[in-house]
């Protein structure tokens, strides 16, 4: 995953955290979870995902050891 790809995702999942969609839905989500609810639960997760591909393959390794006064550079 390159920078380019996680900023784009990122992007995306910023115009998706603003569900305007569900703030007059009344539905509930398996019989008892408010659509809105069921919505933000499944969107942390996502996020959650997302950062975790983000922490292992996007990561600056060599700008973090350069910073370190390691090898890498």
């Amino acid at each position: 995953m390159s920078a380019k790809v996680a900023i784009a995702v990122f992007v995306l999942l910023v115009v998706l955290h603003h569900d305007t969609w569900n703030w007059d839905n009344r539905s509930l989500w398996l019989g008892f979870i408010p659509a809105g609810l069921g919505y933000h639960a499944f969107y942390s997760m996502v996020c959650a995902g997302f950062w975790a591909l983000v922490n292992r393959f996007a990561w600056p390794h060599r700008t973090e050891a350069w910073a370190e006064g390691g090898e890498g550079v």
